[in-house]
């Protein structure tokens, strides 16, 4: 605590404000040309998900057009994105993926 010595009043630093970074949803989205078992093999190989974890996201893309991969900071989120979009083209498939903040904002 410090001495105001201008006037009477004790001063007090308030500690800084810490808070956590913004994360971010890297979401698949489904289209009519990617087949399952690739979805299946991005999300094992790019976000390390058990087969049955991915599985259950695939279905969820198929039936609902999207589904998320997972979250992360943004550049992990970016990167990730980036190499699921690299690898889809080099097999092929017009598979995207999109990073959103999380709450739904696009980024």
């Amino acid at each position: 605590m410090e001495h105001d010595e201008d006037s009477d009043v004790a001063v007090t630093e308030a500690p800084p404000e810490v808070s956590e970074p913004p994360k971010y949803a890297v979401v698949l989205l489904n289209d009519d040309y990617t087949t399952m078992e690739f979805v299946i093999l991005v999300l094992q190989k790019y976000f390390k998900k058990s087969s049955d974890e991915a599985h259950a996201i695939m279905l969820k893309i198929h039936h609902e057009g999207r589904g998320t991969a997972g979250i992360y900071s943004h550049e992990i989120a970016e990167t990730k994105a980036n190499q699921v979009v690299t690898h889809a083209k080099v097999k092929g498939f017009p598979l995207q993926c999109i990073v959103e903040l999380t709450g739904g904002g696009k980024v």
